[in-house]
């Protein structure tokens, strides 16, 4: 049987060094810049598994995503996460943890890419 893995989660950006350095500290992964002719991004992941791209692009984001990664905080609380997210350029977007369907927060990164914080506990 044939099938297809995915490789790579691909953030068009503004500004990739800014964003892949949001992901970098928002995981704890390392990032390491990859200059392709004509095409120069940023890497951030681990050897194996997934990894997040980020290419420059010269529109901007223009409406919600499709597309959203969930997190869950690890080594804390979702408060102290959405708290150290925030100090490191995140915004809230919507507040679901007091509401039904809720336990989640909706954050963006620092060019508008939504994502969700899970409850962890």
């Amino acid at each position: 049987m044939s099938r297809s893995l995915v490789l790579n989660v691909t953030f068009d950006c503004l500004d990739s060094e800014v964003v892949s350095g949001f992901w970098s500290a928002v995981t704890g992964w390392p990032r390491t810049k990859v200059e392709m002719p004509g095409n120069p991004l940023w890497w951030v992941g681990l050897e194996e598994g997934l990894h997040l791209v980020f290419v420059e692009v010269p529109e901007s984001k223009g409406s919600k995503n499709r597309l959203h990664l969930d997190l869950l905080p690890e080594g804390g609380s979702q408060e102290m996460e959405v708290a150290r997210l925030v100090s490191l350029g995140a915004r809230v977007v919507d507040d679901r943890r007091g509401v039904l369907p809720g336990s989640w927060v909706v954050l963006a990164d620092p060019e508008g890419n939504e994502f969700c914080l899970e409850d962890g506990d």
